[in-house]
């Protein structure tokens, strides 16, 4: 019997506030442990929340960019549970009535556009972190995170992959970034996802009971845990077992999920209105002046890259993944007659170095003209592809203006046509064998000679008038 996943995902993305969901307690990442916390944020006896107005509005937003119907009467709640990491005993959150519900998002899949259906979004806040000590021996409590805002972003199940699950969560994140309520930084647990995963008889209509991988934290674990978990839960049912509702942690080192607990139900939680917090009515006018600051999304910019620029699609959808990445080739493009080139170099050799330096577009040393300016240099020859790709290492090593680099290197393009001619007579002579290959027929050995010619230049010499002196040599 051949099965199918249905999957569902709650993504959990911490608002870019200033300041806490309740105080004014800063929601700045890192610092010395528990010394960005406050009586309210701890709930100490006698304290009273105050609802962040910004953290609101960021919700709304949110809602607004995925499609979402905004509720003009909302309330938080009180949901009840007891962990080391929430020292009031309970979270501040929503239970019936979220902020945003009913929207949705279309991802790009290999069978087409798909749209993934967004339950409900709604506004809390965070807990604080556990910290264990190295062999395990000590758990320590920082409760700098606790009271961050957070909105939790939960899916229908319409995600049947790995792959599903992560252009979900890709496109997601391009949208909470590029409306800016939210940094998004994995690294940092600004953004984190939930995934419920069951499987059913493919072609039927009826849910399998469901397990829930928590607080994944990358791309690439929410698709290795999914991966995993689909392959576990066949085995499962195919070895006569049943798949149990439990909670289980994904270790991603080893590839393997652990049953953490069973999963709670909502009267688990023994929900109950806030009664420190009045009930929230949203005015219609701040919904139209919060739709009115919205940017353009990551789908429109797409859209208008492909019409404005020429641009394909898989290049419009490449550079419009991420707010950074999409401004930085738009700041380039604005100054360069050559788009096509700033997108080739942004998604190949930028990406690359990116990637090998462990690096964010954030923290490229020079600025976007720069990379405008190489692709002149190029365009004009004053520099060939070799060298073009060289500089471009060089301006991410010093930050130079690739103008200043070629200068001080020395790397314009050796046109003397006596100069070459020295060059290929050198190469004709100490490579008799590729010569006689040539003259017999096999074309091919051209390309070795031109090698040896380019290494003879350090790359410098204009490969075309290399080429064709080579040839003319050859055939004399």
């Amino acid at each position: 019997m051949e099965y199918e996943a249905v999957i569902g995902l709650e993504v959990h993305a911490e608002l870019s506030t200033k300041s806490k969901i309740f105080c004014s307690c800063t929601t700045e990442f890192g610092g010395q442990p528990n010394t960005h916390c406050c009586p309210v944020c701890l709930g100490m006896p006698g304290t009273l929340p105050v609802l962040n107005r910004k953290a609101v509005e960021y919700t709304i937003k949110a809602g607004l960019a995925t499609n979402c119907t905004i509720s003009y009467f909302t309330k938080q709640d009180r949901k009840n549970y007891f962990y080391p990491d929430l020292p009031k005993g309970y979270q501040i959150s929503q239970y019936d009535l979220p902020l945003c519900k009913n929207g949705y998002i279309e991802i790009e899949t290999e069978n087409g556009k798909k749209k993934i259906r967004i339950n409900r979004i709604h506004l809390e806040e965070d807990a604080g972190k556990l910290v264990h000590s190295e062999y395990g021996y000590y758990s320590y409590v920082d409760y700098n995170r606790t009271g961050v805002p957070l909105i939790e972003i939960v899916s229908e199940p319409d995600i049947s992959s790995a792959a599903e699950a992560k252009a979900y969560l890709e496109k997601l994140k391009a949208i909470l970034q590029f409306i800016g309520v939210s940094d998004c930084k994995m690294e940092e647990g600004s953004l984190r996802a939930d995934v419920n995963i069951s499987i059913r008889p493919k072609g039927s209509k009826e849910l399998g009971e469901r397990t829930e991988m928590k607080n994944l934290n990358s791309f690439r674990a929410v698709y290795r845990a999914i991966e995993a978990e689909i392959a576990r839960q066949i085995e499962v049912v195919k070895s006569g077992g049943t798949i149990e509702r439990e909670t289980r942690r994904w270790d991603d080192a080893r590839g393997e999920s652990y049953p953490m607990r069973s999963k709670e139900d909502a009267q688990d939680y023994r929900y109950f209105p806030e009664p420190d917090l009045p009930p929230l009515i949203i005015k219609e006018e701040l919904v139209e002046r919060l739709k009115k600051e919205l940017p353009e999304l990551p789908d429109a910019r797409k859209q208008r890259y492909m019409m404005e620029y020429g641009l394909p699609e898989y290049d419009a959808g490449v550079l419009t993944s991420s707010k950074e990445l999409s401004d930085f080739f738009e700041e380039a493009a604005k100054v360069s007659n050559n788009i096509k080139a700033i997108s080739n170099w942004v998604m190949g050799d930028m990406l690359r170095i990116l990637n090998e330096r462990n690096l964010e577009v954030s923290q490229i040393p020079f600025p976007p003209a720069y990379l405008a300016k190489l692709v002149a240099l190029l365009d004009k020859g004053v520099i060939n592809g070799p060298t073009a790709k060289k500089v471009f290492e060089d301006m991410f090593d010093s930050g130079k203006d690739p103008e200043v680099i070629v200068k001080e290197q020395g790397l314009e393009v050796l046109n003397d046509e006596s100069i070459l001619l020295q060059v290929v007579e050198k190469v004709i002579e100490e490579n008799p064998n590729s010569v006689a290959d040539y003259k017999k027929g096999k074309k091919k050995a051209i390309g070795f000679l031109v090698g040896q010619a380019m290494k003879a230049t350090k790359g410098k010499a204009n490969p075309q008038l290399l080429n064709e002196l080579l040839i003319k040599k050859l055939e004399e």
